[in-house]
């Protein structure tokens, strides 16, 4: 444990070393939540306009697969681990470059990943395979969300891929349960 612990330290420092005034603005831009609500409003109405009944089966279907993520993320993983963020730990805390604060003090797993890649994997499911732009924009837009935690000093990366896999994980558990209710109560699919 020590070893992967090491490693993951090593991996982090030599990640997060660099760094240009562009790159800060941009990667503090690209991790703030609030940046994406008018994208997940307008995906929330696009849901609805095309899918209609079943738009909305979706949007609630997305909505608890993002939850699920960040309660697991948040509620369980943090407090049980209590791994410090790199930028509290006291062993390296001095070599992280930390952009805009360091946010709470334990860090494993990544909400943000975890957030992000749910809806990603989620819509990738969902929508129609004509829609590969936007679902190769998507897995884009959740790795620049995920790679900006490292780069603001306030994640490591297997607080990023713990995270990541956890939105996998509740986007396949929402997507199950929505084609459970789909299937059962034909009000969603008339």
């Amino acid at each position: 444990m020590d070893k992967l612990k090491s490693l993951d330290q090593t991996l982090f420092l030599e990640l997060n070393s660099r760094h240009s005034p562009f790159w800060d603005t941009f990667m503090t831009l690209i991790s703030n939540k609030y940046v994406w609500f008018p994208f997940y409003l307008l995906l929330i109405i696009l849901l609805i306009y095309f899918y209609r009944k079943r738009g909305v089966l979706m949007v609630l279907s997305l909505a608890a697969s993002v939850g699920l993520a960040d309660f697991v993320a948040s509620g369980i993983f943090k407090p049980f681990f209590e791994r410090l963020r790199p930028c509290h730990e006291a062993v390296i805390g001095t070599a992280v470059r930390v952009v805009d604060g360091c946010g709470g003090r334990y860090g494993f797993v990544s909400s943000h990943a975890a957030n992000s890649f749910a809806i990603a994997v989620f819509l990738c499911i969902m929508l129609p395979r004509q829609q590969r732009w936007f679902k190769a924009f998507l897995l884009v837009w959740a790795t620049m969300i995920s790679y900006s935690r490292i780069y603001l000093g306030v994640h490591y990366p297997g607080d990023i891929t713990v995270g990541a896999a956890i939105g996998v994980g509740a986007a396949f558990l929402s997507i199950y349960v929505y084609r459970f209710i789909e299937k059962r109560y034909s009000y969603w699919t008339s």
